[in-house]
């Protein structure tokens, strides 16, 4: 049964990003070619995307009706429809509506199935198998990029084909999931209300901050790339998959890593690093060097798995399901402050904007201190085991 259960998840892994990274490589040709937008309406849609994000709290109350399994695939249902609608609503308000809908799919599966993945996978084996899902989620936007080049290079398929072929397949699949996995039981009933304990207080902590570096990554590192070094299209793309095989082949044994070294090592060298990989942002002055940072930076991002497991030892095994829709929320408060702001710094300094992201790293590492070596439950803190 246990076997099972890491298929499913593995499955739904794959299907989420195949079916989201379609949105994201075409969103933007979409907007401004068929949706006429310009950059006042593509913030606003930035904006609203990440809303939901910011509400994943709510996920908890969903749960007073539904499973949790049932909630997961009902949540990567509704972003399989938002992608498969979009093309036909090829206007301002159109692609705010689908965007929202896709959205509301895709933070809530993110929640729910960190939740599951908490609750369903031994301690012991957590920081490897969440490897393995990040491996299967790079192999999924491989194929996800590769199958739409095909399709752009050699037909002649409109963006309505497009977002509705791959939207469409992903809710077959998700309809072949749920008919073919049975419901498994939880082993630990879950709160079913909001939940936040002074003791998960270093968690909270680290969540926000990598919210707010991860913001900085997504928002401002891409764009310094086609601003300053006039990297085009294509060049965006090789970036990404680049990426997404380095996660295929390193994501699983990152994951290996942090279960023999332990969270706190993991995440003593994530921040450490990332201090120099800002520092390098603010510094760089080629075009080779940037993509090298782009690329290393997007690597440390199999590192956060350390944090999900560092709770996952110290939290009280029916809190999961709510702290995951509270970390969300935590996570989500950089997304919807910190673009804008950084925004307005950009204006007058890029090179500032990535030394604040050096300082959010420093601020990380300076509390990646306080996780012990050994996270139990009432050993949260290096403090709480010096007290004990």
């Amino acid at each position: 049964m246990q076997r099972s259960k890491k298929q499913l998840l593995l499955m739904m892994a794959f299907l989420m990003p195949f079916s989201f990274s379609i949105w994201m490589v075409l969103l933007n040709n979409f907007a401004i070619e068929v949706a006429q937008f310009t950059g006042r309406e593509i913030g606003i849609l930035q904006s609203l995307r990440e809303v939901p994000g910011f509400l994943a709290f709510t996920a908890i109350f969903v749960l007073l009706v539904l499973k949790e399994q049932t909630f997961a695939l009902l949540s990567l249902l509704v972003l399989a429809i938002g992608i498969t609608l979009t093309g036909f609503f090829p206007s301002v308000y159109g692609l705010y509506f689908t965007t929202v809908l896709m959205s509301v799919g895709f933070h809530y599966f993110e929640t729910v199935n960190q939740s599951l993945t908490l609750q369903w996978i031994p301690k012991d084996e957590t920081p490897a198998f969440m490897g393995k899902a990040l491996a299967v989620k790079g192999a999924a936007a491989v194929l996800a990029y590769s199958s739409l080049w095909a399709l752009l290079e050699y037909t002649e398929f409109e963006y309505v084909s497009l977002y509705a072929m791959f939207g469409g397949a992903t809710i077959i699949a998700v309809l072949f999931i749920a008919l073919r996995f049975p419901h498994y039981t939880a082993e630990h009933e879950q709160h079913k209300r909001l939940i936040l304990r002074q003791r998960y207080w270093l968690f909270y902590t680290l969540v926000f901050l990598s919210g707010a570096r991860r913001q900085i990554f997504v928002v401002f590192a891409g764009f310094l790339m086609v601003e300053k070094f006039d990297y085009s299209v294509s060049d965006i793309a090789l970036l990404y998959l680049a990426n997404q095989v380095l996660n295929i082949l390193f994501a699983g044994k990152i994951g290996q890593l942090i279960g023999r070294i332990g969270e706190r090592r993991a995440l003593i060298i994530e921040y450490t690093g990332l201090i120099f990989v800002f520092a390098g942002y603010a510094l760089v002055d080629t075009a080779e060097w940037a993509a090298g940072l782009y690329i290393i930076d997007h690597l440390f991002f199999a590192m956060a798995i350390a944090i999900k497991s560092y709770f996952q030892k110290i939290a009280d095994p029916a809190d999961i399901a709510s702290s995951a829709g509270v970390s969300f929320t935590i996570n989500h408060i950089a997304a919807v402050v910190l673009p804008a702001l950084l925004g307005f710094v950009w204006l007058y300094s890029s090179s500032l904007v990535f030394w604040i992201g050096a300082g959010i790293a420093v601020a990380s590492l300076a509390f990646s201190f306080l996780v012990p070596r050994h996270p139990d439950q009432h050993q949260e803190t290096t403090w709480a085991v010096n007290a004990r």
